[in-house]
Parts: C-alpha cells; structure tokens; sequence
C-alpha cells in the first residue's frame, strides 16, 4: 500500500463541502440540492463524492475525480427507472440543472487544481 505521506493531497469531504458552498453563494440557480457524500478509501481516508439530486427527476449526478491523483473530474448520470414524459418547460428544466452539474463539475476540477498546486504537490 502507498504511504500517504508519499500521495497526491487528498480532498477531505470538509474541503469539498467548503467549496460546494463557495458555488452555491456564488448565486447559481440550484432546483435541486447539492451534498458531499462520506466515502472512504482502503487506507480510511475520506474522498467524499458531490451528489446533485435533481428536482426534475428522481435520476441524480454524481461528481467525482476520474480517479486517484488525476486532477480531472467527471459526472455519472444516475440511471432512471423507466422512461419520461416530459412537458417543454419540464425538459427545459432538467437542461437547466445539467447545465449547474456541468458548471459544478468543472468549478470543483478548478477549485481541485488550484489546491493542488499551492499545495506544493503538483506542477502549475
């Protein structure tokens, strides 16, 4: 197992939650609601997942690192039950809130770099 002294930082489920409220206050439109889940790792460390729980639908986004020491992120689009019958306005809606998901995903793959870099652990 990889000494963690020796790993990339780690973005603790407190340090996710900080900056999911930094995009909150930032004044976007949120239908739904947006929460960092706990999820650890084998070493116990805690890695948190940002789950959007879509109000148009029962489906959610959840946002991750690709992976471990990648400073890339990506959504997963939960899978939905059965098909939907959607007014324009509803349709209208859920593109909406795809569009926060996509702006958070990529507020939080910045914010990721950002920290990553004064840290000290990844070049500019």
């Amino acid at each position: 197992m990889e000494k963690l002294e020796d790993s990339p930082p780690r973005r603790s489920r407190e340090q996710l939650e900080a900056w999911v409220a930094e995009f909150e206050e930032e004044q976007h439109c949120i239908a739904g609601s947006i929460s960092v889940a706990p999820q650890e790792d084998a070493a116990t460390e805690d890695t948190g997942l940002v789950l959007l729980r879509l109000r148009t639908t029962s489906a959610s986004v959840i946002i991750k690192p690709r992976g471990y020491d990648d400073p890339y992120w990506e959504l997963i689009l939960t899978e939905q039950s059965e098909d939907l019958t959607m007014s324009v306005h509803d349709i209208a809606s859920l593109a909406a809130e795809y569009s926060v998901a996509s702006n958070l995903c990529a507020f939080l793959q910045w914010k990721s770099l950002d920290w990553d870099r004064q840290s000290g652990q990844r070049a500019g």
